[in-house]
Parts: C-alpha cells; structure tokens; sequence
C-alpha cells in the first residue's frame, strides 16, 4: 500500500502503526486507535489510504458505532 516517493521531500513513504490518530471531519473530529498511516521516513508527512478515510466518515456519520467519546476543551485565543 505504501512504498512510494514522497510528494515533498526525496523521501519514501512507509507504513507505520500509529497509537491514536484524529481527523477533522466536517465541523467536529474523529480520533481512530491503531491505525495504519504512511509516514515519509525523511520530512515526516502523513499519507492516508483511502479505505482509512472510508472509515473516518462512517464513524463521523453514526454508520459505524464508536468505541467510545472523550471530551475535548475548546477555547479562544486571545
């Protein structure tokens, strides 16, 4: 799935198994455990296969049922 080159940098995009990973999803976020990433071993860039973003959407829209929900602050800036 990965292996290829970069689209920054001269690096090689390569799989790696990321603890918890959040996704902005229309006007809230989705955090997914475990999941597999492409990571450039040399700028660090994230690259998500498609069928990871199916499943962002499916848990953002209720057709998937999540684990669970935690909390998040929000505040201004200034």
């Amino acid at each position: 799935m990965y292996g290829y080159k970069c689209e920054y940098c001269d690096g090689t995009v390569r799989e790696k198994l990321v603890k918890r990973e959040a996704f902005k999803y229309k006007s809230g976020f989705v955090i997914l455990e475990n999941v597999p990433v492409g990571v450039c071993d040399n700028c660090g860039a994230r690259y998500y296969h498609a069928s990871l973003l199916h499943r962002v959407a499916q848990v953002a829209s209720g057709k998937a049922t999540a684990k669970r929900s935690e909390r998040v602050p929000v505040a201004q800036y200034a």
